[in-house]
Formats: C-alpha cells, sequence, structure tokens
C-alpha cells in the first residue's frame, strides 16, 4: 500500500484527498519509482477544477513531475536499476500516468537518471519547465545569440527556465511581469530587461528596448497583452503561446500579423516529448546545463506531502518565484 493523491469531484484544492492504495508491480516496459518530490504545475490544478485540456474518469490522479528511487523494473526495461536516482518526463496523460503519490509507476521511455549533483527536489523541478522552454525558443523559434526575446510570466518556472536558457545561448531575455515587485530577484535570476505591465507601456518600452523589434515571444498569458506584444514584433516574428492564463478575451492583431507577416504558433510541450529524436536532443540540452550550472531550478517553496492542498492554494495565488515542490 501507498499513499497517493487523488480528487472524487472538480473544484478548489479542498478536493483533493490522500488516499491509501495498491501499487502494482510494474509491467513490461515500465519502472516504478519510490518518490521523494513532486514538482507542482499550473495543469494540475486546470485538471482538478475541470479546466484542462485532459478531462479524466473520476476519481482520478493527478500530477506531472517527480523525483526518487527506482524500485522495480518491469520486464524488458534496459539501463535502469532499483536505487538509480531517476526523474520523470511529464506525460501526455496524467489521469494515466499520474506523479502524486509515494510510488508512481511510468513508462521507462519517460524516466531519466538525473546528474548525481542534482538532489531530488531539483530533479523534481526540472522537467517540465526546461522541457518547455527549449521547445519554444530553441526547437520551434530558434532563437540566436545576441537576439532579443520576450518572456511573459517571467517569473514562473517556464519564464525562469527561459530566461536561463536565452543566457545560455546568448540570447537577451526581456523579462514581463505584473510589477516591479520582482523586478530585482528577475534581474539577479539574469534578465536582461524588465518590464511592469501595470507600471510600463509595455509596447514603448519593448520598443525603447529593441528598435528593429522583437523576433521571439515566449506567453503563457494570452488577453489583452497580444496587441502590444505584435506591436513590438520585427518583420517575422514568432510569438509562441503555449497557456491562456488571462481571463479576458484575447484580441487577433490583423494588422500587425497582416503587416508583419507574423506567426501566432500554438505550443504544447508533448510536441517534444511525444517525439522521441526531438525530446533526445531536448535532454542532451538540458542535461548539459545542468551539469554546467547554466540551467538550475529556483525553487519558490516546498510543502510536505500532506500539505498538498495547501501547495495547490499557493501555486493558485500566483505570487511564487519558481517552482513550487512537495516533499514525500
Amino acid at each position: 500500500m501507498a499513499r497517493v493523491v487523488r480528487f472524487h469531484s472538480h473544484g478548489g484544492p479542498e478536493v483533493l484527498r490522500i488516499e491509501e492504495m495498491e501499487v502494482p508491480s510494474p509491467s513490461p516496459g515500465e519502472v516504478r519509482i519510490r518518490v521523494r518530490a513532486l514538482g507542482l504545475n499550473r495543469a494540475e490544478a486546470s485538471m482538478r477544477n475541470g479546466t484542462y485540456i485532459e478531462t479524466p474518469s473520476l476519481p482520478s490522479g493527478l500530477g506531472l513531475e517527480a523525483a526518487g528511487f527506482v524500485e522495480a523494473i518491469g520486464e524488458g526495461v534496459a539501463g535502469f536499476a532499483p536505487g538509480d536516482a531517476v526523474s520523470i518526463i511529464p506525460p501526455r496523460s496524467m489521469a494515466r500516468w499520474p506523479a502524486y503519490g509515494e510510488l508512481v509507476t511510468f513508462p521507462a521511455e519517460l524516466v531519466v537518471k538525473h546528474p548525481p549533483s542534482l538532489s531530488f527536489e531539483a530533479a523534481a523541478a526540472t522537467w517540465m519547465q526546461y522541457l518547455t522552454a527549449y521547445g519554444a525558443l530553441i526547437d520551434i523559434a530558434h532563437l540566436c545569440r545576441d537576439e532579443p526575446v520576450v518572456i511573459t510570466a517571467a517569473s514562473s518556472s517556464v519564464g525562469l527556465a527561459a530566461i536561463q536558457i536565452a543566457n545560455r545561448i546568448g540570447a537577451v531575455p526581456i523579462a514581463v511581469t505584473r510589477t516591479s515587485a520582482k523586478k530585482t530577484p528577475l534581474l539577479d535570476a539574469g534578465a536582461a530587461h524588465v518590464v511592469a505591465l501595470a507600471e510600463d507601456d509595455l509596447e514603448a518600452r519593448l520598443r525603447e528596448i529593441a528598435p528593429q523589434g522583437v523576433r521571439v515571444v515566449l506567453d503563457p498569458v494570452g488577453g489583452p497583452i497580444f496587441t502590444p506584444l505584435a506591436a513590438a514584433m520585427a518583420h517575422g516574428g514568432i510569438l509562441v503561446e503555449y497557456g491562456g492564463l488571462s481571463p479576458e478575451p484575447t484580441p487577433f492583431p490583423l494588422f500587425e500579423v497582416l503587416a508583419k507577416t507574423l506567426t501566432l504558433r500554438g505550443y504544447l510541450v508533448h510536441e517534444i516529448t511525444g517525439d522521441p529524436g526531438r525530446l533526445e536532443t531536448a535532454k542532451r540540452f538540458i542535461l548539459d546545463g545542468l551539469a554546467s550550472g547554466a540551467l538550475r531550478p529556483i525553487i519558490a517553496r516546498t510543502f510536505p506531502f500532506e500539505a498538498i492542498a495547501e501547495a495547490h492554494r499557493f501555486l493558485e495565488a500566483g505570487e511564487q518565484f519558481g517552482k513550487i515542490l512537495v516533499t514525500v
């Protein structure tokens, strides 16, 4: 028996329950992991409240990231042995492969041996943020050295990962955040410039920083900022949208798109995780960055497993700087 987190109805953090369940032995091609740390993502709050792209049968587990020790391997699994320190690539379905539990089972192709120098907490904070940022900036947008890149929701885990990846390749990260309260931490985290939406004119500030326009924009927000973002973009630019956090409608900047031949590109990390070749390239980039110290997960706050509902409340408050973790 092992403790797992499930929800029996959609709703707020209070619907999360810790339950005892039997965890079966791994099937062929699977690895069972004794979890030590979990990474929290907004996708999990969305699935819990019924607004995620996946609609699970209830009751359902959830969770996309974990790190721990290999406890057992299924038939046909090579390259792993009991006791290995590993972390999890986010699965396409967290209902089928939930990570919130003391014992979890995942397909071997989604399990990674992380560098020995990486703690379980840092490992659980790695794959969603860096794969998302890498896929958008490097794989899709082909961000180049010395190029400015606009990163909105910059104090989120993906935003901070994007800043680090931009710096690793020599690009110029422009962090966009709500207020100047996080300006100093963002500069300390590697942002070259910080724009505060509540205090700055977004379009004017971006034009001041990048007079020739910005070719690459990474945004999980949508809503009204689409208009000034498009206005500040360069000819042939690409805006990669990987979320929809704004409760307001998102306008389509038709004339900017036409005049500048812009690309507005929806993106899910599953594009990378579902393609073995692209995933392997991304993993090498991230593991090399972790080993060199160029990539360093920033932890906002850590909660015990028993406080999973409180951790979700903190996640939805939106005040964190970096990744929220739960230790098991």
